[in-house]
């Protein structure tokens, strides 16, 4: 009924205005006769927000469990005096709570991403599948490797596209991908995974950043892969999160994948292998062929995070067993992997942030953003090798500088560094370390505009080190549609 007499109210309003406004034959009286048409859409708007206010209220209660409560609509006369269209009999009651309102249980979706174009000068040469990025272990430690120094690429890889939303508050999700292809597809432009999450209440799983991780110290940084000794790895887990207020503790078990090497022995004959079988026969098969990591149970992680004024700090460890096997006999056996990751994001002045890390472990390799192993042989005599786990120590130091809402820098250095054991290769990564400084713009909402300088260095277990810089413009366009199906 109450929405019969607004709707019937309102054509009057407008009727009445039309009316007045073609017989009013002085400014005076049209004067007056907008200032009654103002007043009474003004009160038409105090109505319909007393009326929001009221549901909204009642809305709190049933969530809370409190009593239902009625709460009444005051009448009016409809005119500009009083609220219009108010119905002396209504009123706004309890829903039963098989009848929630319809907004709680939509779907909600949103497409967000970005268009990001980078233009980079590499005064050296790395890896032509990462030349996108400066990857220190891509970067060689013999002279010419890759070709003459000086090279120059375009590339839209790191581009991303997402859809995220819920069901309301217990159930959420996220699909995100980017165009800077791994693995199989090293080198491509191509679509691959980032983020595939669902959540219910405090239950997530799917492919997400790992528990062992804090995301919120990557730095502002335009290179794609970042800071060489950061814990950075998004993987496929099942987390619970207990809430702590502000802060809070989860815990997940995550997909294990062990990164190991068969170091100095990668081209040993398989029938030279101590554990070769009696009736071995040689068929062109060596160690690297035959050994390959075996995982039958998940990794373990905790960990801890406390938000407050100052900004964060998190600890985090986990727990890994590294199973590996041969092929050719079947024999496996596995070391225990374990580490620990601290972390903090700092206020300071302004918007500024110090994000800093120190993380610690044997066998966590395979969770640092670059250089990672997990375990190696731990003789140089054939006749004695066995594995061990690659004690591990990255730190990374940055700082995001806000000159204005126009303008930022953000300048640091990272560092990983592997106790690499006497099995392993001479060409083996040891240790890495790049650093970064950059100006960005923002000329207007969802544009960025920077130049960054990268500097990084690898070493070997050799002692050979290789040095690179380059310099890299970048443009991005970032997009967010908001709800799509519910606001």
């Amino acid at each position: 009924m109450v929405t019969i007499r607004n709707a019937l109210l309102s054509t009057a309003i407008l009727t009445a205005t039309c009316v007045l406004n073609v017989e009013a034959a002085t400014d005076a009286e049209r004067i007056a006769a907008l200032e009654a048409q103002l007043n009474q859409q003004k009160a038409a708007m105090r109505e319909q927000q007393r009326m929001i206010e009221a549901m909204d209220a009642e809305l709190q209660r049933l969530k809370t469990g409190e009593p239902t409560a009625v709460v009444p609509v005051q009448p009016g006369t409809g005119t500009g005096a009083e609220p219009y269209g108010a119905d002396p009999a209504a009123t706004v009651a309890a829903t039963p709570p098989a009848a929630a309102p319809e907004s709680t249980s939509k779907l909600s979706a949103k497409v967000y991403g970005f268009v990001m174009a980078d233009a980079i000068y590499d005064f050296k040469r790395v890896d032509p599948d990462w030349q996108d990025t400066l990857r220190v272990t891509t970067i060689p430690t013999e002279s010419g490797l890759y070709g003459n120094d000086g090279n120059f690429v375009f590339s839209v890889r790191q581009s991303r596209l997402g859809i995220s939303g819920d069901y309301g508050e217990d159930i959420t999700y996220k699909l995100e991908g980017e165009l800077f292809g791994v693995g199989s597809d090293q080198g491509q432009t191509t679509l691959r995974v980032r983020h595939a999450w669902a959540t219910y209440k405090n239950f997530g799983m799917g492919q997400t950043w790992s528990n062992f991780m804090d995301i919120d110290i990557f730095p502002n940084t335009i290179d794609y892969w970042g800071p060489t000794g950061m814990v950075f790895y998004r993987n496929k887990q099942a987390r619970y999160t207990f809430p702590m207020g502000e802060d809070e503790f989860s815990v997940s078990i995550e997909d294990p994948d062990t990164a190991l090497s068969v170091g100095r022995f990668r081209d040993t004959d398989n029938c030279d292998l101590p554990t070769a079988p009696p009736d071995c026969e040689s068929t062109d098969s060596t160690a690297a062929d035959v050994f390959q990591s075996y995982n039958d149970i998940p990794d373990l992680s905790a960990r801890y995070r406390n938000n407050g004024d100052f900004g964060h700090y998190q600890v985090a460890g986990i727990v890994r067993k590294l199973g590996y096997e041969r092929l050719d006999t079947g024999d496996d056996d596995y070391e225990v992997g374990w580490g620990i990751n601290t972390s903090a994001g700092l206020k300071t002045w302004g918007d500024d942030v110090l994000k800093l890390q120190l993380v610690y472990g044997e066998g966590i390799g395979n969770y640092m953003n670059d250089g990672g192993l997990d375990i190696a042989p731990d003789s140089a005599n054939i006749l004695r090798a066995s594995a061990e786990t690659v004690p591990i120590t990255g730190i990374s130091t940055y700082y995001d500088h806000y000159w204005n809402d126009k303008w930022s820098t953000s300048v640091g250095w990272s560092m990983i560094d592997l106790d690499t054991s006497s099995g392993q290769d001479d060409s083996e990564f040891k240790r890495g370390q790049i650093a970064q400084i950059n100006l960005l713009h923002y000329p207007a909402d969802h544009v960025m505009l920077g130049t960054e300088f990268i500097w990084g260095e690898r070493e070997d277990i050799s002692g050979n080190t290789g040095t690179d810089y380059r310099i890299q413009f970048s443009l991005k366009v970032d997009f967010d549609t908001g709800d799509l199906l519910r606001r």
